[in-house]
């Protein structure tokens, strides 16, 4: 009989991880699970964390919470993500709470995954049930214009997505790391 394999502590030097940002509708998930594949690493959606944690869509939590409120829920599931080796995909609205995004920038470079807006109001168009927070009366173009910066402000890499596929974006974020950053895990990505 096979014996059951021995259970180890985390190693104290963490291998890193990569966070993924950008506005709702710009792929983060989808280019997430592309470069998660792609590294052999594992995948986490914040947003299904969120969601996790009130066993409701992100939408209804949105709304209930409002959006100030919402925005402090987010950054305190985010402050406990402790992960090695994982590609992080976060909600749009995570660059709002400084202390989210000093969390995730411990954790690893952060990846701002760029779409010109006219794609991303097409893609919130198809899929209204999106959660976004905002505000009633907020203009999504307003939104977008306002966390541009933010997101630019952030990010470690800017990856120009339009025209690409999911794996043609994890493709480039790979080889836009930093030369020595696989390296540093281990040996396995």
């Amino acid at each position: 009989m096979p014996t059951k394999p021995e259970l180890t502590a985390a190693p104290s030097a963490p291998a890193p991880c990569i966070t993924l940002i950008g506005m709702a509708g710009a792929g983060k998930s989808t280019v997430g699970y592309a470069l998660a594949q792609e590294l052999g690493w594992a995948l986490v959606d914040s947003d299904h964390l969120i969601e996790a944690v009130y066993g409701a869509r992100l939408q209804d939590i949105t709304d209930s919470l409002g959006k100030f409120a919402f925005l402090d829920t987010e950054a305190k599931v985010i402050a406990a993500i402790k992960a090695h080796r994982t590609v992080i995909a976060t909600g749009g609205s995570v660059i709002y709470r400084d202390s989210a995004m000093n969390h995730l920038a411990t954790l690893g470079p952060i990846v701002f995954i760029d779409v010109p807006f006219r794609l991303i109001e097409e893609r919130i168009a198809r899929n209204p049930e999106r959660g976004i927070a905002m505000n009633p009366g907020e203009k999504l173009e307003d939104i977008f214009n306002e966390r541009l910066a933010l997101y630019t402000h952030y990010a470690n890499l800017r990856c120009p997505a339009e025209g690409k596929n999911p794996a043609q974006c994890a493709r480039w974020i790979r080889e836009h790391l930093p030369k020595d950053f696989l390296r540093n895990d281990g040996g396995q990505g």
